[in-house]
């Protein structure tokens, strides 16, 4: 019988935990999907990024709610030192209610826009805004509907690209994890793309597929009401989206927390108690590790954290070492279904975690007011 992090497919449907488990184990080979489809879309992304990446004072904003706004402040820091050039992540949100702060008239742009189902109300919005307030804007779309509104809007648009996601990747899951994960590796197959990288970390994740699975479902049987994510750089941005999975997939009863290494010791630290866990996402730069390392020891020597876990590539049980930003693929992968065990240990369906409808799959309740000229 076909089993999915562990259990068996009938069990995971009367749990009603099957599509967010299903999503969560197929995520390397969605990766590898995302890869072709950038390649099989290269000659249409170039003839389109080219002439605009070439534009004087040009800049790159990326944009998404929630979890799609981890995807730019995850890769931002990456592709700014790897193209030369800042990549700035500002969420739909911000922009939304901001955007006379946010956008720049004289300075043109390209927004590129993530939206798992491209019908939330703030990235449609940030999309029009843009448009209304900079002179010159254009739009790389990356979403995994094809039918959503931001993907038919940018076919009628000369100044915009849409980029679909490969199938599957629309998640029926209340959460977002192979969307999340697919927009991600295509944003980095797209401006700074690494083969290499992208098989190793498939390789990470395969592995904990296949042989962690049971250590983390042991692990979120620890009671615990505090999770605290940390991680550096891009890490930091992987941390937001690991804290964010653990509050969704928990509908809040496991409240969730994210800092920096360096940034925990100022206050936040203090939220430290004998029912509080720890993940630190470690780097794999030599000198951001130094932090990372002596963070950990002291957390160790106060002896206050029901528990501290550090993945790193010694975790996976790995020769070969990732950047941070590849690392956070497989980094992710294990804090999802450490969320999406501690659900289900709470008797939670992780399919749909809040079926009273406060939180829904695509933000509703939202109304968009006109931004006067």
């Amino acid at each position: 019988m076909t089993k999915y992090l562990s259990i068996e497919e009938a069990v995971l449907k009367n749990k009603k935990a099957y599509w967010t488990a299903r999503e969560i184990e197929q995520q390397p080979r969605v990766w590898a999907e995302a890869q072709q489809t950038v390649t099989n879309n290269q000659s249409a992304l170039n003839d389109f990024l080219t002439p605009i990446l070439s534009l004087p004072n040009l800049r790159v904003i990326l944009t998404g709610a929630g979890t799609s706004a981890y995807i730019g402040d995850a890769v931002a820091p990456h592709l700014s030192a790897v193209n030369g050039r800042l990549f700035e992540p500002i969420s739909t949100t911000d922009l939304v209610g901001n955007p006379k702060q946010h956008f720049l008239k004289n300075m043109p742009t390209l927004l590129v826009s993530y939206g798992r189902s491209g019908n939330s109300p703030e990235s449609v919005s940030a999309v029009n805004l843009a448009d209304q307030v900079v002179n010159d804007c254009y739009h790389l779309v990356l979403t995994c509907n094809p039918d959503g509104q931001l993907a038919k809007e940018a076919k009628n648009n000369c100044k915009a690209y849409s980029l679909i996601m490969p199938e599957g990747t629309l998640d029926e899951s209340f959460a977002m994890t192979s969307s999340f994960s697919s927009m991600l590796v295509s944003t980095l197959c797209i401006f700074s793309p690494d083969a290499k990288q992208l098989a190793i970390a498939v390789d990470w994740t395969e592995s904990l597929l296949t042989n962690s699975v049971e250590s983390i479902k042991e692990q979120a049987k620890n009671d615990c009401e505090r999770l605290v994510f940390l991680g550096g750089g891009p890490l930091l941005g992987i941390a937001r989206e690991a804290a964010l999975k653990c509050l969704e997939l928990t509908a809040g009863k496991v409240l969730s927390y994210c800092e920096s290494p360096l940034g925990f010791r100022h206050g936040p630290k203090s939220l430290v108690t004998n029912r509080t866990e720890i993940v630190l996402l470690s780097s794999s730069d030599s000198y951001s590790k130094k932090y990372d390392t002596d963070l950990w020891n002291e957390l160790v020597r106060d002896d206050k954290a029901l528990s501290i876990v550090r993945l790193d590539q010694q975790t996976f049980a790995q020769d070969v070492a990732l950047d941070d930003i590849w690392a956070g693929l497989p980094y992710i992968v294990y804090c999802q279904i450490l969320s999406f065990f501690k659900s289900i240990d709470f008797e939670i369906s992780p399919d749909n975690p809040c079926p009273s409808g406060e939180v829904n799959r695509v933000v509703q309740g939202v109304t968009i007011y006109p931004l006067a000229s």
